[in-house]
């Protein structure tokens, strides 16, 4: 009797336990979405199942490289200022200076050289100044004496370099070739020699045009540029203009050789800067210019050239 009550009492537990189990269940089904008769009235939906997590596929992603620099590494490499280039085999110079060699012609945009259209193939006989007049004062100073021959100069020699001249667009170094002249030019006749001349520029005709060439001596035009320099010769004023003297002749001006002991501010674009022993001369033909300086300025002073 006593066993019968013992089961007994375990049943009953184990419903009450079972009761409590079922309460519990359908409470957590209505709070998680199982509650429709308390929200509307209609069944219980069970909300659908999420699907299953999908991972993306694996990409092999290259690793990230360095620039590679000119020496095969990742760094930076600054180009020099002085880098040369090949293009299609030729040479490009990249400089400060600017100056580019391409297919071998070499272009020079330095602002400070100015050469324009000038045949360089044109050996042009610079003959106007292979006579010097003689100074006509003594010379207080003694000559500098070197292979066999006496230079004579009145100022005392002060180097500085040779700098061509230029004085303007309407004036032309010597050889400079022209295609055609300006409705100005006349054509003056030296010796059976015809010259065209124009704003102070003297050519001769060459093929397919005309050629800048040195002033003819004895040659006589009406007028000469405005910008002309009056030198002092010692007796006469000549005039000065693009490497020419002219001298007054009634209402005309005379081309004239140099007179040693004249001095002039500038040289023209054609001269050759000689050393004669511990000087340096410039030479047009066969006269000798010596650098001097005058009141601070530097100039130039024709030389005396004479054989011992």
């Amino acid at each position: 009797m006593k066993n019968i009550k013992n089961s007994l009492g375990n049943t009953a537990a184990l419903c009450l336990v079972g009761f409590f189990f079922l309460i519990s269940i359908d409470s957590i089904a209505q709070r998680h979405g199982g509650g429709g008769a308390h929200r509307g009235g209609g069944a219980t939906q069970a909300r659908p199942a999420r699907p299953a997590t999908q991972s993306r596929p694996a990409v092999n992603r290259p690793a990230r490289t360095k620039r590679p620099g000119a020496n095969g590494s990742g760094t930076k490499v600054t180009r020099p200022a002085n880098s040369n280039s090949k293009i299609g085999g030729n040479t490009v110079t990249n400089n400060r200076n600017r100056n580019t060699n391409i297919s071998g012609n070499t272009v020079n945009r330095n602002r400070n050289n100015v050469n324009i259209n000038v045949n360089n193939s044109v050996h042009v006989r610079n003959n106007r100044n292979t006579v010097v007049r003689p100074g006509v004062r003594p010379y207080a100073r003694p000559p500098y004496v070197y292979g066999g021959y006496r230079y004579r100069a009145y100022h005392p020699y002060y180097f500085h370099p040779y700098t061509p001249f230029y004085w303007g667009p309407v004036w032309h170094p010597w050889g400079f070739f022209a295609a055609t002249l300006a409705v100005t030019a006349i054509v003056v006749s030296v010796e059976s020699t015809q010259y065209h001349y124009d704003q102070g520029v003297w050519y001769t005709p060459t093929s397919g045009g005309y050629t800048a060439v040195p002033a003819p001596v004895g040659g006589t035009v009406n007028n000469i540029p405005s910008g002309a320099e009056t030198v002092n010769t010692g007796t006469v004023n000549n005039y000065y203009y693009g490497g020419t003297y002219y001298e007054k002749d009634g209402s005309s001006y005379k081309v004239v050789p140099p007179t040693a002991g004249t001095v002039v501010d500038n040289l023209p674009e054609g001269g050759e800067e000689v050393t004669i022993g511990d000087v340096k001369y410039v030479k047009f033909g066969e006269t000798y210019y010596q650098p001097v300086q005058v009141d601070g300025k530097n100039k130039y002073e024709v030389v005396d050239v004479e054989k011992e």
